[in-house]
C-alpha cells in the first residue's frame, strides 16, 4: 500500500509568526556557507596574495568591510557626494580632514570608496607611527591596507596606481576639543603635497562631517597622556564614565563630499619647491573648510534621520 504524501502547506496554513522557508532562501543560506568554507579552507592553506605592504585584500573585503559597513550604514547612515571625482583608475591621493577622538572617519572613508566606487576601489591609508608600534592594530592596520606615513612609500603606492588617504593634521585633528569642531588644524609641512608633486597624481580633497560628533572630547588629561605614551587622554560624555560602555559612539549623521581633484602631472619639477608646496597644500586645505561649511548647512540636525 503506497503511503499516501504529506502535502506542503501554502504560505496562508502556516501558523502566525513562524518564518517562512523558501528554496530561494535556503539557496542563499547554502552558498553563504559554502563561500564561508571555502574562505576558511584557502585562508588555512595559505593561499591567499598579500603584498609588500602587508595588505590582504581579500581579507578586507570578507571580513573587515561587512564589519564597517554596519556602523557606516546602519549606525552612522552615511551619505556620500561627489564620488565621480575619485579617478577611476590610476594612482590619487585622497586628503581628508581628521577628527573624532579615534580614527573611525579614516575607516569610514575607505569603506565609502569601496561601496560606493563603481571600481570598489581601496584606499591605502597612511597612518601615524603609533598605529605601527601596537602589536595587533599594526598588524590588522597592515592586513587592511594601511602603511607609515612618509613619503616613499606614499609615492610607491601612488606610482603603482593605488589611492592613497592622508590626514595632514594627524593627532592635533582628532584630539581637538569639541568647542573646536570643524575647524582645520594645521596641515604640518605639506609632504603630502610633495610625494603627490613627485608622481604627478592627482589630488583629491574629502570633507567628512560627522565624526566630531561621535566622541566629543571635552577635556584632555595631559598628565594622563604622558604617563600611557599617548598624544592626549580624551574626556568625553561617556568616557571614562561609562567605562567600556564609553567607547560605543554616538550615531551622528555622517557626510562624506569628494571634492574636484586637483592635477599635478603639470608641477612634477617644483615637488621641492617650498613655495609650490605651500600654496598647494594651503588650497587643499581650503576646500576641505569650505565644503565643511556646506555639508553642515544640509546636516542641521547632528543626530537627525
Amino acid at each position: 500500500m503506497t503511503p499516501t504524501p504529506t502535502p506542503i502547506p501554502d504560505a496562508a496554513q502556516i501558523p502566525a509568526g513562524q518564518p517562512e522557508t523558501t528554496p530561494d532562501t535556503v539557496d542563499i543560506w547554502d552558498q553563504r556557507v559554502a563561500r564561508g568554507l571555502a574562505f576558511l579552507r584557502r585562508r588555512l592553506a595559505g593561499a591567499y596574495e598579500v603584498d609588500d605592504f602587508g595588505f590582504d585584500p581579500e581579507l578586507t573585503d570578507t571580513v573587515f568591510h561587512p564589519m564597517l559597513r554596519v556602523l557606516y550604514r546602519d549606525w552612522f547612515r552615511t551619505e556620500v557626494f561627489g564620488i565621480e571625482n575619485v579617478p577611476e583608475s590610476g594612482g590619487g591621493l585622497i586628503v581628508g580632514n581628521h577628527s573624532g577622538t579615534l580614527a573611525l572617519d579614516a575607516l569610514m572613508l575607505t569603506t565609502a570608496l569601496h561601496d560606493q566606487h563603481p571600481r570598489e576601489r581601496h584606499l591605502r591609508l597612511l597612518g601615524a607611527d603609533l598605529v605601527f608600534r601596537m602589536p595587533v592594530l599594526s598588524e590588522l592596520a597592515r592586513k587592511a591596507g594601511a602603511t607609515v606615513a612618509c613619503n616613499p612609500d606614499a609615492e610607491r603606492l601612488m606610482s603603482d596606481g593605488e589611492l592613497v588617504g592622508v590626514f595632514p593634521e594627524g593627532f592635533k585633528g582628532i584630539g581637538k576639543r569639541f568647542a573646536d569642531r570643524y575647524k582645520l588644524q594645521r596641515f604640518g609641512r605639506g609632504g603630502f603635497v610633495s610625494a603627490a608633486l613627485r608622481t604627478g597624481t592627482p589630488i583629491v580633497p574629502v570633507a567628512i562631517v560627522g565624526a566630531e560628533e561621535i566622541y566629543p572630547i571635552l577635556a584632555d588629561l595631559k598628565p594622563l597622556a604622558r604617563l600611557l605614551g599617548l598624544p592626549y587622554f580624551p574626556v568625553t560624555p561617556t568616557f571614562p564614565w561609562l567605562g567600556p560602555l564609553g567607547l560605543v559612539p554616538l550615531p551622528s549623521k555622517w557626510l562624506i563630499q569628494f571634492c574636484e581633484p586637483i592635477p599635478t602631472s603639470h608641477l612634477t619639477e617644483y615637488a621641492d619647491d617650498p613655495l609650490v608646496v605651500y600654496n598647494l597644500a594651503d588650497q587643499v586645505r581650503e576646500t576641505i573648510q569650505a565644503t565643511l561649511h556646506s555639508l553642515l548647512e544640509k546636516r542641521p540636525d547632528p543626530f537627525g534621520p
